[in-house]
Parts: C-alpha cells; structure tokens; sequence
C-alpha cells in the first residue's frame, strides 16, 4: 500500500475516530447532566437541551427494533469502507471521503448506543418547530447525507461516481 493510500485511511480512521469520541462524550454529558429530567434552556422558546431515550431510529420511528436497527447499521458500514477504499486519491474524491467519515462516526456513535444501553440518548431540542430530539451522531449523519446529496446532484459526473460502486454494470452496445 501506497504512503498516499495509508495516510487516507489514517485520516479516515482518526476523523471518524475523533467524531465518534465527540458524540459519546456529549451523550455521557446529557446523562450526567439531563437524565434526572431537567432541562437547559439555551434559546428560550427556541432551542434547549432535554434527555431522552430514544428506542427507535431517527425521530423516534420504529420502536423496538434494535437487532434490526443493529443488522441494517453493520451492513452499511461495511458498504461504506468497500465505498470508502475505492476512493480514488484525487483531490476532487477529498469530500466523498470527509462524508464517509461523517456517515461512519454517526452510525457507530448511534449503534454504540444500541448496543450497551438499547436505546439511543438524544438531547437536542428544537422547540420552536417540536422537532424530533436528536444528537450528534444525527447531526452526522444529516449533514453527510446532505453533502452527498450535493456531490451526486451537483458536483459528480455519473462516470465519476462508477467507480465507488463495485455492483454497478456498465451497460453495453450491441
């Protein structure tokens, strides 16, 4: 393996690391903090830190289904290191791989959650639309798949974008 290859992964690996350690300690803070139930009011009628457990997916949805939740999350994070090592080295590829960090951290963050506690803390809270409570790892996440949304719709040519998929079949003439 090339030093260039090697010094990708490490970043991969240790901003994915970095993320993740971030999202388990503000979730270890709004336990310390906010499990008793009380609230910090950052933004009044606005913005405030509140704990709960959540036992769904995001948003609260699909309570209750955590070998599912903890199977969907394994598979995906094997789909994104086989994305993530097609990678080309290229400048152009450097925010498709700052997105797979994201995505990573925020699905091992959330399953982390899943797997010692069953349930997931969230803590954010946007009162002033009753926006689902959501953390960090969530953030992560919408922000990820936002950016990627971006890339494919904006940025990515459709060949450039065939060689992180390995399934892909080229269609043929004739």
């Amino acid at each position: 393996m090339g030093t260039k290859k090697r010094n990708s992964y490490l970043c991969y690996i240790f901003g994915a690391a970095f993320l993740l350690i971030l999202d388990q300690w503000t979730k270890y803070l709004a336990s310390v903090y906010l499990k008793d139930g009380s609230s910090i009011i950052l933004i009044r009628d606005v913005f405030q830190l509140h704990y709960l457990e959540n036992r769904g997916a995001a948003f609260g949805l699909l309570q209750g289904r955590k070998l599912w939740f903890v199977a969907i999350t394994v598979i995906m994070l094997a789909m994104m290191l086989m994305v993530y090592y097609r990678i080309p080295l290229e400048k152009k590829y450097r925010w498709m791989r700052v997105i797979l960090a994201l995505l990573t951290a925020g699905a091992m963050g959330n399953l982390i959650d899943r797997l010692r506690l069953n349930y997931v803390i969230d803590f954010f809270y946007f009162e002033l639309i009753n926006f689902p409570i959501f953390n960090v790892a969530d953030i992560y996440v919408t922000v990820g798949m936002a950016l990627l949304m971006v890339l494919v719709f904006f940025y990515y040519k459709e060949e450039e974008l065939e060689v992180l998929w390995p399934f892909h079949k080229k269609e043929q003439n004739g």
